[in-house]
């Protein structure tokens, strides 16, 4: 990978990307898109005659009626009651555990299996046990021992305790060189060194050394030991810091379920529960969405030339916030991200520059006496997203007593604004520089939009009146989420121009914009402007591990921030994961529509512990 070079554009105070529209293509923003024609085309619009373009969006292949027709029999309260029984069983299992690599890697199943949630309580109390203080001591004791001072070291820094990354040292020969050759532990290390900040090259150093043993090892022994290959290879391909714990868990039961010796058959059994369980909450959800989706876009037919994408604006709902007691966060963030994709399309696609710059002056006024100079698509558009937000503005002022219009006005209004930039930008036939488009593109993105008003929707009572004016500048932890985001989109597009490519003599798609802007700033390759984005990314991560740990907001709106970032790299792991027939839409199946088979009854005595 090609190295920063110190006279490109860096973050601007911690800033996002954005691709910047171009005639020949329209990647998304943080918000999903479906099957696009390769290039878009012009139409009339039958009201007053203006030519429009228009991107031949396809229909989702979660139609209405399907997503209404699906149920689940795991929302029974006797379902409920078995997994309560099983809870039970865990606790008395946790509480024999005695060493500390014996909790560690309990709570490391616990989180791939998606059960956590289920045992904040007891894992707070392991922790406790496993300081990060007794981690300093012991390190010499165990010195060895890799996978533990590994799994050790990301367990304890995950759950935001202060460990330093030297205790990799005692694993360094004189000069320097990483001396090991346990695999385990070269897998825990690897997954551990992608928790690092800025400044700690060890890490980066042990994973370019884990990196390689790895990927050997997975070509010589996939055969031989087929599990522990698996799951390096699974680890190369996302690790799990930049995974989404939920939208995993389908994939570790599986696995574990092949492997008799990863985990008790008893932690299986509640697992698969769960899932089904909390799954069945989620298919409420989304038939609620969906049912506000279809009123909303079949409005008189003004709203038709907006992505049909009910199922895929959910998704990120589940991935930031999957528990089941947050179907009010759920609900509300797929209005949030609906309307995001709304107003992306008639920036990108539908609007004239003139009815931009009019529907961004009515967004700031937030007037509805303002609706007089839009067109009717326009009207339709803003009285929906003006009823949404002042629905939410009005429960949280009875709850809280707090006033959040100002704020929300802000973020949105910040976002057509940046939207209308953009808009110029295309008029004008406009490429940025850089660090001109880094400066735009981190509110256009989506995610300052997203978290701010997030926070309020995630605990309304937690509502800290300190926040409420961080937010409005926007703090570092929403800048560099929303970079994360628009990096791994940019990324994305790449991939699939990098794969048409190879089946195509012709694309239609032009440079993803980002590597556009540096290609055109520095004279750089396309790899080497996809080099340097991605390790942008990655460095971008550091920040963010950074942020999160230094962080004074709440928990869980960290973790929602740390979502919204994961759920980019889930997205656009295969390129658009916003695509028909994607890697997206079979997770989609398996999260939102497919039980877990659940063929051994948990109350069976003598179930292997």
């Amino acid at each position: 990978m090609m190295a920063l070079p110190c006279h490109i554009a860096s973050l601007p105070n911690c800033g996002p990307f954005k691709v910047l529209s171009s005639p020949q293509t329209k990647p998304s923003r943080f918000t999903v898109q479906s099957k696009i024609s390769s290039a878009l085309h012009l139409v009339s619009d039958q009201n007053n005659a203006t030519v429009r373009r228009s991107a031949n969006y396809q229909p989702s292949s979660w139609s209405y009626e399907h997503i209404q027709s699906i149920t689940s029999e795991y929302g029974k309260e006797s379902y409920v009651e078995e997994r309560d029984e099983l809870k039970v069983r865990v606790r008395v299992m946790i509480s024999q555990l005695r060493s500390d690599l014996d909790k560690l890697e309990f709570i490391d199943v616990l989180q791939k299996l998606g059960v956590s949630h289920l045992f904040d309580h007891e894992i707070r109390n392991m922790l406790q046990h496993v300081s990060a203080k007794e981690y300093e001591e012991n390190r010499s004791k165990i010195k060895s021992d890799l996978h533990t001072i590994a799994l050790q070291f990301r367990i304890l820094r995950q759950h935001g305790y202060d460990v330093s990354s030297e205790v990799l040292t005692c694993f360094q020969d004189e000069i320097g060189n990483f001396d090991f050759r346990d695999i385990k532990g070269m897998l825990s290390l690897y997954e551990a060194s992608f928790l690092s900040m800025e400044g700690e090259t060890i890490l980066d150093e042990a994973r370019d050394f884990c990196s390689i043993y790895l990927k050997k090892f997975v070509k010589e022994n996939k055969d031989s030991d087929e599990i522990l290959s698996v799951m390096i290879s699974h680890a190369l391909e996302l690790p799990l810091h930049w995974r989404i714990p939920r939208l995993e868990a389908p994939w570790f039961i599986d696995l574990y379920h092949r492997s008799n010796h990863v985990s008790p058959a008893l932690l299986k059994e509640l697992a698969r529960l769960d899932f089904n369980i909390v799954q069945a909450t989620h298919q409420q959800d989304l038939k609620y969405t969906a049912r506000w989706w279809k009123e909303m876009r079949d409005n008189g037919e003004k709203l038709s030339f907006v992505r049909d994408l009910p199922t895929e604006n959910f998704f990120w709902g589940v991935g930031m916030a999957s528990q089941p007691e947050l179907s009010y966060f759920r609900r509300e963030m797929t209005k949030i991200t609906s309307f995001i994709t709304i107003i992306d399309d008639i920036y990108d696609v539908h609007g004239t520059l003139q009815e931009l710059e009019l529907f961004t002056h009515v967004i700031h006024r937030w007037d509805i006496h303002s609706l007089g100079i839009l067109p009717s698509y326009m009207k339709i558009c803003f009285l929906g997203l003006y009823n949404s937000v002042n629905e939410v503005a009005l429960a949280i002022l009875k709850r809280t007593g707090i006033d959040i219009i100002p704020c929300l006005k802000k973020v949105w209004g910040d976002l057509c604004e940046s939207y209308l930039k953009e808009a110029r930008w295309y008029n004008n036939g406009h490429v940025p520089s850089l660090q001109e488009y880094l400066n735009n593109a981190w509110i256009s993105v989506g995610g300052p939009v997203t978290l701010v008003q997030g926070y309020f929707l995630q605990v309304p009572d937690s509502i800290m009146p300190q926040d409420f004016e961080y937010l409005q500048e926007y703090p570092n932890i929403v800048r560099l989420s929303s970079t994360i985001v628009r990096l791994a989109n940019d990324i994305a597009s790449y991939k699939i121009k990098s794969d048409v490519s190879k089946s195509s003599n012709e694309f239609d798609g032009g440079v993803p914009k980002s590597l556009k802007c540096y290609m055109k700033e520095t004279g750089a390759s396309e790899q080497e402007a996809y080099e340097y984005v991605y390790a942008l990314m990655c460095q971008t991560w550091k920040k963010m591990n950074e942020a999160v740990n230094n962080s004074e907001f709440s928990e869980g709106f960290t973790e929602i921030s740390m979502n919204l970032a994961r759920m980019a790299q889930y997205m656009y792991q295969h390129g658009d994961g916003h695509s028909e027939d994607s890697h997206t839409n079979l997770r989609m199946l398996s999260l939102l529509n497919n039980p877990i088979p659940i063929t051994t009854s948990t109350h069976i005595i003598g179930l292997h512990m």
